[in-house]
């Protein structure tokens, strides 16, 4: 079987839970199919191991920095991916940035489709303020390409439910459950001080932990709001960048240092963190939290419980498929009008405070209900056992 695998992210340049994802995913495959990773970028060393990658790159005359022609140029990257596909016998593409490639792969080749959904456009409608009319294109490119695809991913029972609302004429026999896993051989507790000795964090004093990019969508801007309200001898670190426009940037960056010039202990990391970090940070926080306002799944938190941490989490999406309230961390209500963020933001952020509070005061609690992640993520989500349930459904369709 081979199998043309379509991604905008795939390492090193990898910003994203989608990218984590397809890195992890198509590992496991290539161990039994001939695959070959379809990716943006410049040109990738060939593994030793592993899928093959071939990198491809936007039309250079689409890269002006005009937020809307930022849509056109993943459309050419489609185009430049669909027309390198070697006859595959399956498709598979992976966010609205490839899935147009997947689709004309599929048309070109009269293959199957599989398109995994990590996020829908409908239900973030703040992206019109990044892409601009380029928001239409990418909605229309996604939505395409779900009604056409042989077969289509969900990574949660709750997102199944979204898609299904939020892509009117998709089939719903069609789309099928698969969640998202985590190596837990590469993210595992690391007793390690020296990534929290060079950022200058205090390992003997308790400490929260955020992952995310800067967008409406992870929640920061509410973190924010409850920072005021968590207990004042807790250290914050922040490892937020990649924002969505200017205007949330400043807008970010004012509200830190407002809040850094108020209380000392709040440590921002605004550039990408290598992964070492991203394993010992959560290793050594009392409570990775989450305040994500849409998440189909929430890769960073299967993440932050493979390190053996407590999470702090909203409840909505899929995350409660992951999080057991009470047992591996804090569920928080979030109740939404819209996709764009909670009806009452104040007292969301004062239920996000008074939940990491709660375990703040309480260390045997919060090391019991890491050790639960742990073991929790050991038993639930292997990306061995999600390998074997995507190539069953490749099976299925050839």
């Amino acid at each position: 079987m081979r199998v043309a695998l379509f991604t905008r992210e795939y390492p090193p340049d990898v910003y994203g839970g989608a990218g984590v994802h397809v890195e992890d995913l198509a590992r496991e495959p290539a161990r039994h199919i001939d695959l070959t990773v379809h990716c943006w970028g410049d040109p990738r060393p060939e593994p030793s191991s592993g899928p093959r990658v071939v990198a491809h790159r936007p039309w250079d005359a689409l890269q002006d920095g005009v937020p809307a022609h930022s849509a056109l140029a993943a459309l050419s990257a489609d185009l430049v991916m669909a027309q390198a596909a070697d006859a595959p016998d399956i498709a598979h593409s992976h966010t609205w940035y490839a899935d147009m490639a997947g689709h004309l792969t599929k048309l070109i080749h009269d293959v199957p489709h599989v398109v995994t959904v990590h996020s829908l456009e409908p239900m973030r409608p703040w992206k019109a303020q990044q892409l601009q009319g380029g928001y239409a294109v990418s909605t229309w490119a996604e939505a395409t390409a779900l009604r056409a695809a042989d077969a289509v991913i969900a990574v949660s029972d709750a997102h199944r439910e979204d898609i299904v609302h939020a892509v009117p004429g998709i089939d719903p026999d069609r789309i099928t459950v698969i969640r998202n896993g985590v190596d837990t051989g590469e993210y595992s507790p690391d007793p390690g001080h020296d990534v929290l000795d060079r950022l200058g964090i205090d390992p003997s004093r308790p400490y929260l932990v955020f992952v995310g990019r800067i967008t409406h969508q992870k929640g920061l801007t509410h973190l924010l709001d409850a920072i005021p309200h968590i207990a004042r001898d807790a250290q914050i670190v922040l490892c937020a960048g990649a924002p969505d426009t200017p205007e949330l940037a400043g807008e970010v960056t004012r509200r830190v240092a407002a809040l850094q010039a108020d209380r000392e202990g709040i440590t921002w990391i605004s550039e990408m963190s290598p992964k070492r970090d991203l394993i010992q940070l959560p290793t050594h926080a009392t409570v990775f939290v989450c305040p994500s306002v849409y998440e189909p799944l929430g890769i960073v938190n299967l993440e932050a419980m493979a390190c053996g941490t407590a999470v702090v989490a909203s409840r909505v999406g899929g995350i409660p498929e992951v999080v057991v309230d009470g047992e591996t961390g804090l569920l928080v209500p979030l109740h939404r009008a819209d996709p764009d963020g909670p009806v009452d933001a104040d007292a969301f952020a004062h239920a996000l405070a008074e939940a990491v509070n709660s375990l703040l005061s309480d260390p045997s609690r919060t090391r019991a209900m890491g050790a639960a992640g742990r073991r929790r993520v050991e038993d639930e989500f292997s990306w061995r056992a999600i390998g074997e349930k995507t190539l069953t459904l490749y099976s299925t369709l050839i």
